[in-house]
């Protein structure tokens, strides 16, 4: 059978890529500035994570109808996030700056996919790859814009790594967003584990233009972590690795308007 977005989206570990993904994101300068204006990274951290998921977990598992309310939120929400001032000018719907949101999406989440599950084949992975266009065609980039296949992404990848700059404007939102002063306990007690596993997902070059520490030891440790992951995670049973995507959506539907 092969392999479908929906069969891996549910699964909780891919939030372990979810900090390299926003990391990625703002280190590109228009995305980046866009966000520094915009965010509320520090004022609610909690609500941008439940924001984010319930978005990823309704494009994916909602009904159509619930795929266009939660668009139709997201379009309200983005409607402010532009300027023409300054350098580099920034929209929440250029779909230059939407592709890049949904590769950065796409990248950490087969990163996180493979390091714990093992690469996918490749019909497999043309197939998720495909799909996971349906990330920017519902932030209304439009659906030709997503590289043709693998090998055109592995080419625009590379091309949009070159571009990247972290400023102090980005290093600003990796602190809010990695050290938050604000949130619930729980939230707190989990960032040094988030630290330590967006620093060894990033490459070389980004980790330490972001100002996050590593090391030798600190490779060693993060190999060893992910042999643990690879042998316990897919073990756990479904309930526990599917909890965040049921509680989103029951949430989300809880709160949809009585027709």
């Amino acid at each position: 059978m092969t392999l479908r977005l929906r069969d891996i989206s549910n699964e909780a570990i891919l939030l372990a890529g979810g900090a390299r993904a926003i990391l990625l994101q703002v280190a590109m300068p228009a995305v980046g500035r866009g966000v520094a204006d915009h965010s509320d990274f520090t004022a609610d951290p909690v609500r941008r994570l439940r924001n984010t998921l319930t978005y990823l977990y309704v494009l994916v598992y909602g009904t159509p109808q619930e795929v266009e309310r939660i668009t139709g939120y997201v379009d309200r929400a983005h409607a402010p996030v532009h300027s023409d001032e300054g350098s580099p000018a920034y929209d929440a719907f250029d779909p230059h700056q939407q592709l890049w949101v949904a590769a950065t999406l796409y990248d950490s989440a087969l990163t996180v996919y493979g390091a714990v599950f093992g690469e996918p084949g490749a019909d497999d992975a043309e197939s998720l790859y495909r799909q996971y266009a349906v990330i920017g065609t519902a932030l209304q980039m439009p659906a030709e814009l997503w590289p043709a296949d693998r090998a055109a992404f592995a080419r625009y990848w590379r091309q949009s790594h070159a571009r990247l700059r972290v400023d102090e404007s980005a290093r600003r939102i990796c602190r809010d967003l990695l050290y938050p002063g604000t949130g619930p306990l729980w939230l707190r007690a989990a960032m040094p584990a988030m630290r330590f596993l967006t620093a060894g997902f990033l490459d070389a070059d980004l980790r330490s233009s972001f100002g996050l520490p590593w090391d030798p030891r600190r490779e060693r440790r993060f190999e060893r972590t992910l042999r643990l992951l690879r042998l316990v995670y897919p073990r756990l049973p479904g309930w526990a690795r599917h909890w965040p995507a049921r509680h989103y959506l029951t949430t989300f539907r809880s709160a949809s308007p009585r027709r």
